[in-house]
């Protein structure tokens, strides 16, 4: 049997060159791309949803969209919501140091009980928030039955 020098430091020293190579790789461009160049990632606007009593509220962040370039449709009992934040050609490219807010087009889509009428979406953009207010139909909503006691 050969004799085996004790490296106890060895295995720790494997562990944070693996995280180091880990880091490199998370905050690295993309493929293809180099230090300082305009990043072109896929974005999508985040987004809450909540239930009232008559209507389902969604209510997606679009910070510095156009309502123009927003999109809004309901087909089949599923939302949909596609549009576009358009980079701003202030700055000429070479000039900017970072570039961490993401551009493009982006769609979402959710799927909307049965209980939605459809016909009566409404949608409000104020100060980059989007509110889609999707009322539930008549017969959707919880109605409250009176007992009526009867005396003996």
């Amino acid at each position: 049997m050969a004799i085996v020098r004790w490296q106890p430091f060895r295995d720790l020293l494997a562990t944070e060159r693996e995280f180091d190579r880990l880091f490199r790789e998370a905050f690295s461009p993309p493929f293809g791309q180099r230090e300082g160049e305009l990043s072109t990632r896929a974005w999508a606007p985040a987004v809450d949803i909540f239930e009232t009593e008559n209507s389902i509220v969604l209510k997606a962040e679009l910070p510095g969209v156009d309502p123009k370039d927003v999109e809004v449709r309901v087909e089949d009992n599923t939302l949909y919501l596609k549009g576009e934040r358009k980079f701003e050609n202030e700055t000429k490219e070479e000039n900017y140091h970072r570039i961490e807010r993401s551009y493009g087009s982006f769609a979402r889509s959710f799927a909307l009980p049965n209980s939605m009428d459809a016909e009566k979406v409404a949608a409000e953009y104020q100060d980059g928030l989007l509110t889609l207010t999707l009322p539930k139909r008549e017969e959707a909503k919880p109605k409250t039955i009176k007992i009526n006691v009867s005396k003996s």
